[in-house]
């Protein structure tokens, strides 16, 4: 009977441990990081004033909360240190909402930016403190060869190389 009761608990506090690491993944997969009544050229504009001002660049992360790689990328964003730092450090950062529903978006907008839509959700656009868009990125380059989500290297490598030290011509003065 002992060792039917030792079985029991044991079993428990596995079940107990596995649940217990599950709640954060579950927490992840319902987050609603898009404000779905943003008023996203309100908040660009926002962005680009506080961009001069911190002298930093604009990341625009355009995607919805429908979109499963958009949740992915901003779990990433959030929750690995080395993103993070990099975002606060060098960029504001803006998620722009994009609606599921294709009669709703702002085609004018992404004509604006120069069509990142091409490129499907999430898409990045990197703009200068001034207001002028640099660069467009596909996420899908930045995503994981082998497994299902980003590749933080990847992803690193990028927002360093968009970043407003590489984009500052004083960066390679001496290299001339």
């Amino acid at each position: 009977m002992k060792h039917y009761t030792a079985i029991h608990i044991g079993l428990f506090l596995v079940a107990l441990l596995f649940t217990a690491h599950l709640r954060p993944l579950n927490a992840q997969a319902t987050a609603r990081p898009y404000n779905d009544t943003q008023d996203i050229r309100a908040d660009l504009k926002a962005a680009v004033l506080q961009a001069g001002k911190e002298k930093k660049n604009v990341i625009v992360q355009f995607g919805g909360n429908w979109c499963p790689w958009c949740i992915r990328f901003h779990n990433l964003a959030q929750g690995a240190p080395v993103v993070d730092s990099l975002l606060k450090a060098d960029y504001v950062y803006v998620l722009a909402n994009v609606p599921q529903d294709k009669k709703k978006r702002d085609y004018q907008l992404f004509e604006e930016y120069g069509f990142p839509n091409r490129f499907g959700y999430p898409v990045f656009v990197i703009i200068d403190r001034n207001g002028k868009p640099v660069h467009i990125q596909d996420s899908g380059i930045l995503e994981h060869c082998t497994e299902k989500g980003y590749d933080t290297a990847r992803v690193v490598s990028f927002l360093k190389m968009w970043g407003t030290r590489a984009l500052d011509p004083a960066t390679y003065e001496g290299l001339k």
